[in-house]
């Protein structure tokens, strides 16, 4: 990493003033930490790696590993408390970067981890595929409340879901699997339909396979793992009871650094070629399971005493029974309606958490539909919402547009959201339909 590829000029950082006036004040040999005179700093400092908790005010820099739109919300929501950022990301123009300094180098380069330590007083990540090794790096040297090992859990779907199971809550019954003939034994005890996935890797219906009939075992494993019959290392896969489910819910909850924990409302989400189109908030499900599914993501985030946010996602079975799909341990796609129609939003909530303030308020103001704005839809969702529509006014929705700054838009590439705020969900779900963009 060179000097040129940071964005910001060569001044001395907010972090490094205060910690040239913290070991000034401390003396030699003293714990490098936030310096006590400033603002951004509280009574109950600790030295980095200790994983002790922390409360850093408003003042303080937060350092983004991944510079995507996460981030980038991140630090909208984060600059308005008053915090600083500074993100690290490979792409020159990431959408983090265009609203806060950046950092541009690879995720696994270890200059660049360390520069990024060097100007932010605690790091959070924004999406869960960071190199564990940088994050176990920067746990080491610098302050990462959330530390490496929930990466390292979350990263890995046996892990995650042995993690899960610990917590006691209910997966989906599954077996680990590394070979065409561990497929069909497993398949033979789980019974189809069954779905295979790839235990790292993988992500908006990428790395999986769904198989509904014996004869598409094999095709299954070489789309999943095409290099799993050509000798080497066997591939690591997981393969999943399906779970013939009514809906699917997921819940964001969040834990503070000193252990306070809220959840936001359950929402129900609608996926189309395995990407997420709407979240419906309040979930169309009795409220007893409302509460049930904020109660088992809150057991979840305080049974493995994870920091800052972690969506958990849901299949809600007709009878009412819950299973865990995945977990998310950063914002989510589906918490993305707390922006405009909770007292608290996710990005909010997430900053607090791991700077060790009080957590907010989660309680919903409106109920909401939150729409994906996909490549292809970009253009048009733009039109609809900045030019005078009928829709909107007829239903009494209000949309609310919030774009990314991506640089290239792609079919089927997440390039921004709608929330629709309204007085019943039926509203809005209407107001997509008439709207007529999301037919393509």
């Amino acid at each position: 990493m060179r000097p040129e590829e940071l964005k910001a000029g060569g001044k001395a950082t907010p972090a490094e003033e205060r910690r040239a006036q913290s070991l000034g004040a401390a003396g030699p040999g003293s714990p490098r930490g936030i310096a006590k005179p400033a603002a951004a700093a509280s009574e109950d400092t600790a030295a980095p790696g200790t994983g002790a908790p922390r409360t850093l005010l408003p003042g303080a820099t937060i350092g983004v590993l991944g510079g995507g739109q996460l981030g980038r919300m991140m630090a909208l929501a984060g600059s308005a408390m008053g915090y600083r950022f500074v993100a690290l990301d490979p792409a020159p123009d990431a959408p983090c970067g265009q609203v806060t300094p950046q950092i541009t180098a690879a995720y696994d380069d270890r200059d660049a981890a360390r520069e990024l330590a060097r100007r932010a007083d605690v790091i959070t990540y924004e999406f869960e595929n960071v190199d564990a090794d940088v994050a176990a790096l920067l746990t080491a040297e610098s302050y990462v409340p959330q530390g490496s090992a929930l990466l390292y859990t979350t990263q890995h779907r046996l892990r995650e879901k042995a993690a899960i199971e610990a917590a006691g809550v209910p997966v989906a019954p599954y077996r680990k699997v590394s070979s065409l003939a561990e497929l069909t034994a497993a398949a033979a005890e789980l019974g189809l339909p069954c779905v295979l996935k790839t235990a790292t890797g993988g992500y908006d219906g990428k790395g999986q396979a769904v198989i509904r009939q014996p004869e598409g075992l094999e095709a299954a494993f070489r789309q999943v793992a095409p290099g799993g019959s050509a000798g080497g290392s066997p591939p690591e896969l997981v393969l999943e009871k399906f779970v013939a489910f009514k809906c699917e819910i997921s819940v964001v909850a969040a834990r503070s650094a000193s252990g306070e924990v809220k959840s936001f409302p359950a929402a129900e989400n609608i996926h189309v070629n395995n990407i997420l189109h709407l979240s419906i908030v309040p979930a169309r499900v009795p409220e007893e399971i409302q509460r049930r599914a904020c109660g088992l993501a809150e057991q979840i985030v305080s049974g493995m005493n994870a920091v800052g946010l972690l969506a958990v996602e849901m299949f809600v079975t007709e009878s009412g029974e819950l299973f865990v799909n995945e977990l998310a341990p950063r914002p989510h796609n589906s918490g993305h309606y707390t922006m405009d129609a909770c007292i608290t939003s996710q990005f909010e909530q997430h900053v607090r958490a791991i700077c060790n303030l009080p957590l907010g308020d989660t309680s919903l103001l409106t109920p909401v539909v939150m729409v994906n704005v996909l490549g292809q839809h970009l253009d048009g969702a733009i039109q609809a919402v900045c030019t005078k529509e009928e829709a909107g006014n007829r239903l009494g929705v209000a949309p609310k547009l919030h774009i990314y700054g991506k640089t290239e838009s792609k079919t089927g590439r997440k390039m921004g959201h709608i929330n629709l705020l309204c007085k019943d969900t039926g509203d809005g779900l209407s107001w997509v339909e008439q709207t007529n963009l999301w037919r393509n």
